[in-house]
């Protein structure tokens, strides 16, 4: 599956993730301590906003007087819309460049595994689609090394050997609740 595949379904997934959110809810806990609901989403939103950057070398800018949700949506189609554009080449993450269609894979990961922090964080858990799962999970692999355990990530989470990848790959990425 190309990069551009995996972050249209996982922003597919993500947006489903938040359409279950609801006003004042937004102080709920989610699986990322660090964050509650409101945060999370701000979280999405800058990750979106990066995404964005990297594809266009713009900024979407900040949605006066919208929702959180309704921001995420928003950028999820500006998202979208520039990666049908066809981007190419390398992007520049600091001072190291980076192929675009890495960038595109790193962020399926980041969206999809938000969006299921933003289910488990609305009471309503949403498995990631399997094959989407274990394509995210094998990308996943490749990039969250150990430096990033403590910082990003926690540790990974055990998960028996034949758990299916929609559970393994958030217990990979030390997420807790998947089933």
């Amino acid at each position: 599956m190309s990069s551009g595949e995996l972050l249209e379904r996982s922003l597919a997934y993500a947006l489903g993730s938040v359409a279950e959110v609801e006003r004042g809810s937004l102080g709920r806990r989610t699986p990322c301590a660090q964050w509650d609901l409101g945060q999370l989403l701000g979280h999405l939103d800058d990750s979106l906003d990066a995404l964005y950057e990297g594809l266009t070398g713009g900024r979407i800018g900040p949605f006066p007087g919208a929702d959180r949700a309704c921001g995420f949506r928003t950028r999820a189609c500006a998202v979208l819309g520039a990666w049908a554009a066809g981007p190419t080449g390398r992007v520049l993450i600091g001072e190291r460049p980076l192929d675009v269609r890495v960038m595109g894979a790193v962020g399926a990961v980041e969206i999809a595994v938000h969006g299921w922090d933003v289910a488990q964080a609305c009471g309503r858990p949403r498995p990631i689609p399997g094959s989407l799962a274990a394509e995210l999970l094998s990308v996943a692999r490749c990039v969250v090394t150990e430096e990033d355990r403590g910082v990003r990530f926690g540790p990974p989470v055990e998960v028996t050997p034949r758990a299916r990848a929609d559970v393994r790959l958030p217990a990979f990425l030390g997420r807790r609740g998947g089933a």
